[in-house]
Formats: structure tokens, C-alpha cells, sequence
């Protein structure tokens, strides 16, 4: 059983049925109706250090295009790549650097000169000291996504379904969940909840320190294709870095296949806190002209905000919870759970079939943080 009907419970539900399983994705409400529903779709390795998520993220990359190849276009996989500038020549130094560092861990990167960017981005800002293009890097659709991957499982879905508990045996070991519609008997639950995985922890008696990190999204009008790749400052690595609760933002911009320029990204710890906030949109939308200084011109349509499953050490927690026999987890991958979603998805299948997974899981264990931490 996969409680959270978003992209990760989507992938954990197809790479389960699979290996042969049968199974159930429940949810509270429909499907990518939580963050998912909320975000930009990004398929990213330029924004992870070498390290278990960048190698999480590589195995992912594989996936998601092999998916593409699969289900065509109805999840709206563009392959476009990714581009990252930096606005001063020892930004420029930093980005090599670390360019560097991805490509001995299998990234494809290319150094690209000021003089060049114009070639890639022929709107964006003069004035630029250079950048590193990210041929790996894409994008989907990611409310299609995940309906297409839900539907490729062929799982049953009980979505409008509130767990209230995880259901243990005399030997402590899963064995359901009870829901506000009556009880449904697993042998196993994978905790697929993104935000919302500490709840779903504690229902079952274990802890798991996932806090909601909000940000807001822009959405232009449709607009003929002037934004080619996914354009991002390259303060924005330090940022999903940053353990900071305060408000973060750094320019990101990339075109859809629909139109609209989407417009983060920004960063803050406030809780479930669904308030506008003018101040945090007004940055966004400034951040942008300075990358694309045309945008200034164009209108925004809306904004919306959503909330990122933020752990304390940024790596989500991935496979079997040793403190609950057939417990598993899938959570906690801020803002990246859509690119890794096939490739965690694919590790929890493998697990769950006693298998060994392709990458070792120590480092994403559910149980690495300290009981009396704060949830």
C-alpha cells in the first residue's frame, strides 16, 4: 500500500506493480493535489552536489526518459535542458568549479563564455559573466505525470481517503491502515505523503523530522518560445542548500511547451501557512527581469505557492523503517521529489520485492535522525 497519490506514490506505485505487487495508492484527496500539483515539473541534475542525491537523481534522469519513451507525449517530457549563469566573475569561477565536480560524477556540463550565453538564450540579460549549460536537465507536466504513471500501474486508487493510523500486529510489524472508511489490510505501507510524511510517521509510531518549506510560483502569459532551457541563477544551489528558515529567493525562469514563463523560486520555513505574500511575489517577478529583462513587459496571470517536504540534512528518507517491520518511506525530497521520483520509486520497489537496490540506502535511512529532534 502507497499512501500519497503525488508524483513519488505515482512512481512508488508503478515500479511496485512492476516487480509484481499488488497495489493500493491511497489518498486524502486527488491525485498531485498536495505539492506535486504545486510545482514546476523539474527533472534536475544541475542543482546537486556530488552525493547520494545527485546519484539518486542520474538513476531518476534514466527513468524518467525511458517513461517518455513509453507513454509518449502524454506527460509532456521536454528533454530542454538546463542553464545556469552567474552574474560575476567569481560566481563564474565557483560554477566551473563545481561544474567540475558533476562531471566526475557523470553529469554532462559545458562551460559556457559570456559571448556564448546570446547562442542558448537570445533574450537574456547582457551583462553576464558566463554560465554552464546541463544537457541532462528536463521537465514534465506534473499533475499529467502523475495521473499517467498512476494509471500505468494499474493500482487501485482510493483517493478522497484519510489515514488515521497505521495498523501494527503483536509483533509490531504492518499489517494496514485504518482510514475514515474502514480499514484496508497490507503487509506493507509505504509512506509516499511528501509534506505531510511526519504525520504519516507518527500514525504509526516513529518519527520523521519532515517540515513544510514554502514557496511561490509566477505564471505569465502564453508567450511565443523566448525562454529555450530551465535558466537559473547560480545562487539558487545555495539556496535549497541553506538550512535557513527566513525567506530566500534567487531568479529562476523556463518556458512551457503550453506558453506561459514560470517564474521562482522562493524559500521559507512558515509552516502551513497558505498566506499571499506581496513582498515575496514582487521579489520573484524582479529576479526574472534581471535575468530576462523582456519580461517586464509581460503579464502575470497568477501565482500560486506551495509546499516543499524540507529534512534537516536535505536527503529524503528512502526505504525500509527499521523501527516498523514493513514500514518504508518515500518522503522528504523538498523540491526535488519530481526528478527523483522514478528513482525512488525504483529503489522502494526493489526493496520491497527483497531485492538489492541499485544504490545503497544508508545514506537516505529513515531512522538517522535523533528521536527527541523537533518534528
Amino acid at each position: 500500500m502507497v499512501v500519497g497519490a503525488g508524483m513519488v506514490g505515482a512512481a512508488c506505485a508503478l515500479y511496485a506493480a512492476r516487480a509484481g505487487l499488488d497495489v493500493v495508492v491511497v489518498d486524502r484527496g486527488p491525485v498531485a493535489g498536495g505539492t506535486t500539483g504545486a510545482g514546476e515539473g523539474n527533472l534536475l541534475v544541475s542543482d546537486k552536489e556530488p552525493g547520494p542525491e545527485l546519484r539518486l537523481a542520474l538513476l531518476s534522469a534514466r527513468l524518467w526518459s525511458d517513461l517518455a519513451e513509453e507513454l509518449g507525449g502524454t506527460i509532456e517530457y521536454e528533454p530542454k535542458g538546463g542553464l545556469v549563469v552567474a552574474t560575476t566573475p567569481e560566481a563564474f569561477t565557483a560554477l566551473r568549479d563545481l561544474a567540475a565536480d558533476q562531471r566526475a560524477a557523470g553529469v554532462e556540463t559545458v562551460t559556457v563564455d559570456a559571448a556564448r550565453l546570446p547562442e542558448l538564450e537570445p533574450y537574456v540579460a547582457p551583462g553576464l559573466a558566463g554560465g554552464v549549460h546541463y544537457p541532462q536537465d528536463a521537465q514534465v507536466m506534473p499533475t499529467l505525470a502523475a495521473a499517467h504513471l498512476v494509471r500505468a500501474s494499474g493500482a487501485r486508487l482510493e483517493t478522497g481517503r484519510t489515514v488515521t493510523r497505521v495498523l501494527r500486529g503483536a509483533d509490531g510489524g504492518v499489517r494496514g491502515v485504518r482510514t475514515d472508511r474502514g480499514d484496508i489490510s497490507a503487509p506493507a505501507v509505504v509512506n509516499a505523503a511528501g509534506t505531510w510524511g511526519a504525520e504519516v510517521a507518527a500514525l504509526a509510531g516513529v518519527h520523521l523530522p519532515v517540515l513544510p518549506r514554502r514557496g511561490f510560483v509566477l505564471v505569465t502569459e502564453p508567450l511565443p518560445r523566448r525562454v529555450r532551457h530551465k535558466v537559473y541563477a547560480a545562487g539558487y544551489v545555495a539556496d535549497v542548500a541553506s538550512d535557513s528558515a527566513a525567506l530566500q529567493t534567487s531568479p529562476v525562469v523556463e518556458g512551457t511547451a503550453a506558453g506561459p514563463v514560470l517564474i521562482g523560486a522562493s524559500r521559507e520555513r512558515v509552516g502551513f501557512d497558505r498566506s499571499f505574500a506581496l513582498p515575496v511575489v514582487r521579489a520573484l517577478a524582479a529576479g526574472a527581469t534581471r535575468l530576462f529583462p523582456f519580461l517586464a513587459q509581460v503579464r502575470v496571470m497568477r501565482a500560486y505557492l506551495g509546499f516543499r517536504p524540507y529534512m534537516p540534512d536535505h536527503l529524503p528518507a528512502v526505504g525500509p523503517d527499521p523501527r516498523v517491520p514493513g514500514l518504508f518511506h518515500a518522503c522528504g525530497h523538498e523540491g526535488a521529489g519530481i526528478g527523483l521520483a522514478t528513482g525512488t520509486g525504483h529503489l522502494i520497489a526493489q526493496a520491497l520485492a527483497g531485492k538489492t537496490p541499485d544504490l545503497d540506502l544508508t545514506p537516505f535511512r529513515p531512522d538517522r535522525f535523533p528521536e527527541e529532534a523537533a518534528p
